[in-house]
């Protein structure tokens, strides 16, 4: 299999992933977290708080780290071939995947987790804090889900540019 060939499957891995993590993303952002807003402060600090613990699964891992993997490759080979056609769009998918979904991640959502996990759920603060957390944490999923849509619009892009230039 050609180098190109490889890269060519590489960008369709990472398309598939972004779009993937975007609709676990989008899922929270238009009814999950609105669903867990309704119920009583305690039970959404609750189940909120064993989300956090089961969403580091190995299935989830993989497609949302994985995908950062595929996309750092494709990102490092899309500057290596800038003069290829599509290049410009799969290092902005790729750049917008890493930063927008997995950097927010890391920086905004992860310590927001961080915190709501020593948050006792029937607490004297735990109303104000869940509001609170509510409030950043989707405001920081918002983010990664619109990074992760134009990251998977980009790369289907290069797909397509490279596609059509063979």
């Amino acid at each position: 299999m050609a180098l190109d060939d490889w890269l060519f499957g590489l960008k369709i891995v990472s398309a598939i992933g972004c779009g993937l993590v975007a609709g676990i993303f989008f899922a929270f952002s238009t009814f999950v977290m609105k669903a867990l807003a309704q119920q009583p402060s305690a039970s959404g600090i609750a189940t909120m708080q064993v989300i956090n613990i089961t969403v580091i699964n190995p299935l989830f891992m993989t497609a949302f780290l994985g995908t950062g993997v595929a996309c750092l490759v494709v990102a490092i080979a899309s500057l290596l071939k800038w003069q290829h056609v599509g290049s410009g769009y799969g290092l902005a998918g790729c750049l917008l995947y890493l930063i927008g979904s997995i950097g927010v991640t890391i920086a905004g959502n992860v310590p927001l987790n961080n915190a709501l996990a020593v948050v006792k759920p029937d607490g004297l603060e735990a109303t104000k804090v869940w509001s609170t957390y509510l409030d950043s944490w989707t405001l920081w999923n918002h983010v990664r889900t619109i990074a992760s849509i134009a990251a998977t619009t980009l790369l289907t892009l290069a797909i397509s540019r490279s596609a059509g230039s063979s």
